[in-house]
């Protein structure tokens, strides 16, 4: 995380740390002509196709994100089979059912584009989102919410200027690539909410959604710097992304309560793979169809057949604790 000092924001049991960025930086001095190409062509789909696929993949990454931090919650019930079940499914979902999705939708462009995007969204974040619900929490009395909302503002501005940093040394291949912010990891013990409002429970519920989404592309872009010999890109990439997980999506999720015990966190995984097999998944499959996206529809499809055997998997590991 970028930060110009050290506080720390105390919420119940956690404490989210802030963490001072690296001092050191790789300089590049030569550009990559490949870098000047704007987002890679994608294969051509319906704009209600795209818009289905950027819905799939921010469940997905929310998923993969929740179901991580269920299995850390078994593991500390002592459930070992349950904790590395929710870590293989959360691995298909980031590895799998997003990767794949994101293809589809063409997500992943030039390292430029990619930065391009990314600023786009850190900017919201900065200047919209996260101060619109830092002031609404604090209408609403929820005064631990609208200080992690305030911080994580802040957090995101850091991110977007490191990331116009990369850009102008990308686009001149002059300069230095800002050092990855680094992650100061939040526990996430099982609780209850610990916020009171209706509108602030939303709230994180789509910055969770938003942070988990970020830490996915994040990774994918990090991957495609990677592959380009862009390794200090990759490293601002991938350092970025560790901080919407570990920091952002922990520290909203110990205020949201999502993780309960682990026999309510099944339940729940239970739910949400019963409507992707069973409703959200089949109905993507059938627009894409009608509106000739066969590999979409093919692929929504398949997620759905994947759903249902994580839906199974699930009941026989909530009927195996009693």
């Amino acid at each position: 995380m970028f930060r110009h000092s050290i506080r720390t924001f105390v919420v119940g049991l956690c404490a989210l740390t802030a963490a001072t960025p690296a001092a050191t930086a790789v300089a590049r001095t030569v550009p990559d002509g490949r870098q000047q190409a704007t987002r890679a062509a994608a294969p051509a789909v319906h704009a209600r196709t795209l818009a289905d696929l950027a819905t799939t993949m921010k469940g997905e990454a929310f998923a993969y994100a929740s179901y991580d931090l269920f299995a850390a919650e078994a593991g500390r019930e002592a459930h070992p089979a349950v904790g590395r079940l929710f870590r293989d499914t959360a691995r298909t979902e980031l590895n799998e059912h997003f990767r794949e999705a994101a293809t589809l939708a063409g997500t992943v462009g030039s390292n430029a584009a990619n930065l391009r995007e990314s600023i786009n969204g850190e900017t919201y974040e900065h200047q919209v989102m996260y101060r619109g619900f830092a002031a609404q929490a604090r209408a609403d009395g929820d005064r631990a919410a609208a200080g992690l909302f305030t911080e994580i503002a802040a957090d995101e501005g850091r991110h977007r200027d490191a990331y116009r940093t990369a850009l102008k040394v990308v686009t001149t291949g002059h300069g230095t690539v800002p050092a990855p912010p680094k992650a100061a990891v939040v526990p996430v013990p099982a609780g209850p909410p610990k916020v009171k409002a209706a509108r602030t429970k939303a709230n994180l519920d789509t910055a969770m959604h938003g942070e988990a989404l970020a830490h996915a592309k994040y990774r994918l872009f990090a991957a495609h710097a990677r592959q380009t010999g862009d390794t200090a890109l990759a490293r601002l990439f991938q350092g970025t992304a560790d901080v919407e997980l570990h920091e952002h999506f922990a520290g909203e999720a110990v205020l949201a309560g999502l993780v309960r015990t682990t026999k309510a966190n099944l339940r729940k995984a239970i739910a949400g793979e019963h409507h992707e097999a069973t409703v959200l998944y089949p109905g993507f499959a059938k627009r894409a169809a009608a509106v000739g996206d066969t590999t979409a529809a093919r692929y929504f499809r398949d997620t759905a057949a994947d759903e249902a055997k994580h839906e199974a998997a699930f009941r026989k590991a909530l009927n195996k604790l009693g």
